[in-house]
């Protein structure tokens, strides 16, 4: 199997969905009207509800939503094989996740930019909002504890990163306050990248001096560091920090993998990982559980993920400017995810087995497999870096970025730079979901808390802003500084799926409400039966062998506790569901036509 077909095949088949399936969901099911306004023209604060140009919100909302998970579960599912990962990607993204992030999104703009458990509370009742509510804050907690675990082995002893990353935060702040000034795109998208560019070339200097040794930081440091930061990410006006950072970082993630696509049509690499391995039944070094169902698990954006239900009722829905912007934000921006995700695969895929499986496992577990690595010294001795040991996927992308572009003889001079570059493009990827998932958590809090302490709701009040975006870096933090990647991203996993399955559920009961025909419904209903039984499951699984067995490497009473709480909620929330639509559906008034408001 060569990659460009992979490519070819992957690209047409979602062009054809967008261009189909999407105008199908955006005419015909969500019925979308430019004629009335969006909440940010309704609401219009200059603060959280801003309308905003449609391409500035497509990157704001790309760059949030594609975190972690296109980048590190495809990496991570390549255990399984090539073939398991590449049919998830497409089918969750066209059959799930963009039909899940276009449906949140208009049922958010429809209840005035509220969160989702608010949404919740709305359409399914109090109970299943407070479910909503609890649930939404365990899952956005363990979320940002599970995408910043990614940065920090990344940025562990790396003070050319460091850096590169650090830097873009004056930058994109610079970028907004220019940009609110004279209110040209153009200019200051440009002199932006450009100091983004330089940010990359300049790196190296700092490496062996002062600078460099402040900036040489290792774990610890960091989960503290990162926790601050999101701080004033979720503090500051969205225009300020979170909007331009998020918007100039899209340029970034996109063209790096357009020139990942140029260099596949170019070098057109062989697949090396067979299309399934030996470890489908379960027993691997990267994922102890079979195939089914944690390819679902491990593979989240990409294909479908809940993170995007705390986006898409969080900042895009206060940002967009149109109602029919929903197609390109929402569905269109999803499938670029997964586009994303495919290449991660690919450039993981593209490793000889032995030198995958050297990077992702530890040392002791590598000896066990047998295997004796092939190319990886060679391009630990170009890189400057020892790779063998560097789990959690980030390094992988970046070496396989860079084992695909070696095939070019001059470009070999250039891999120290090219894999910290792609170490950037990570880190910033990964923490523009930060930026936007600590401020929704903020949002969060403020909705839930708010009940007993009405003042709290207001997202205007400052010193509310103050503490709840201070409460839930703590919280997150607290995580992200005890934890280690192997028992926070499978914990992420599992209540990152769970929240896309409450996304479907309240998707379902707005199309139930809005949509001419009854049987659109089906639209939110098959994804949502796949992946309810796949998360439950996943959890149990989990629960059972893992968390609760003492003899397991990830034994965790906590995480056991947690992943019981998340999916009795999610239970709750599903049964209340039901009730809903049977209630719907023997109505009188549905049933001669008209629709409930």
């Amino acid at each position: 199997m060569n990659a460009v077909s992979v490519v070819i095949g992957s690209i047409c088949i979602l062009m054809i969905a967008y261009r189909l399936y999407g105008t199908f969901i955006a005419a015909k099911v969500l019925k979308l009207d430019d004629s009335k306004p969006t909440p940010a023209h309704e609401f219009n604060d200059g603060k959280d509800y801003v309308p905003t140009n449609k391409w500035v919100t497509f990157g704001h909302h790309f760059a949030a939503i594609a975190a972690a998970g296109p980048l590190v579960g495809p990496i991570l599912a390549a255990q399984f094989g090539y073939l398991p990962s590449l049919l998830w990607l497409l089918i969750g993204a066209v059959i799930g996740g963009a039909v899940h992030d276009a449906v949140v999104l208009y049922a958010s703009m429809r209840k005035k930019g509220k969160s989702l458990s608010e949404v919740a509370k709305d359409e399914l009742g109090p109970v299943a909002g407070f479910c909503t509510g609890l649930a939404m804050l365990f899952i956005i907690t363990i979320t940002m504890a599970g995408l910043s675990m990614v940065v920090l082995h990344a940025l562990e002893n790396n003070p050319w990163g460091t850096f590169s990353v650090g830097i873009t935060i004056p930058i994109a702040m610079g970028v907004g306050i220019l940009y609110k000034k004279t209110g040209n795109l153009k200019i200051t998208t440009t002199i932006g990248f450009i100091l983004v560019m330089v940010g990359v070339f300049v790196g190296p200097m700092i490496q062996n001096t002062v600078l460099g040794d402040w900036l040489t930081l290792d774990t610890k440091t960091l989960a503290i560091i990162l926790p601050i930061y999101a701080f004033f990410a979720a503090a500051l006006p969205v225009w300020l920090l979170l909007a331009p950072r998020d918007y100039l970082s899209s340029f970034m993630k996109i063209g790096v993998f357009i020139a990942l696509i140029i260099g596949v049509f170019i070098i057109n690499p062989n697949i090396q990982m067979p299309a399934f391995t030996k470890f489908t039944q379960g027993g691997g070094p990267v994922i102890a559980g079979p195939v089914w169902p944690f390819i679902s698990i491990t593979i989240a954006c990409g294909a479908i993920s809940g993170f995007h239900a705390f986006v898409g009722s969080g900042t895009t829905p206060k940002m967009l400017d149109r109602w029919s912007d929903i197609k390109v934000v929402g569905f269109g921006a999803m499938l670029v995810e997964c586009v994303v995700g495919i290449m991660a695969l690919i450039a993981a895929t593209a490793l000889q087995p032995a030198d995958y499986f050297a990077i992702n496992s530890t040392p002791e577990v590598y000896k066990t497999l047998g295997m004796h690595v092939d190319q990886l010294p060679k391009l630990a001795q170009e890189i400057g870096m020892d790779l063998e040991g560097r789990t959690g996927g980030a390094v992988t992308l970046a070496v396989g970025m860079t084992y695909v572009f070696t095939a070019i003889p001059w470009f070999a001079k250039l891999s120290s730079y090219f894999f910290q570059f792609v170490i950037m493009f990570e880190a910033v990827f990964i923490l523009t979901a930060i930026d936007s998932g600590t401020r929704v958590a903020r949002y969060l809090i403020q909705d839930f808390f708010g009940e007993f302490y009405k003042p709290l709701k207001k997202t205007d009040w400052i010193p509310g802003s103050i503490f709840a975006s201070a409460l839930a870096c703590f919280i997150w933090g607290y995580l992200l500084f005890s934890g280690d990647i192997g028992s926070v991203w499978a914990l992420f996993g599992v209540s990152n799926q769970l929240m896309a399955s409450i996304g479907l559920i309240i998707g379902a009961t707005v199309i139930l409400k809005v949509a001419d025909k009854r049987w659109y419904m089906l639209t939110c209903l098959i994804p949502l039966a796949y992946l309810f039984v796949t998360v439950n499951y996943a959890g149990y699984w989990m629960v059972k062998n893992v968390y609760l067995n003492p003899a397991a490497a990830g034994y965790s009473v906590m995480n056991g506790i947690l992943s019981i709480i998340m999916l009795v909620l999610g239970i709750i929330i599903m049964v209340t569901a039901i009730k809903k639509w049977t209630t719907m559906w023997n109505s009188p008034r549905f049933q001669f036509g008209s629709r409930v408001a």
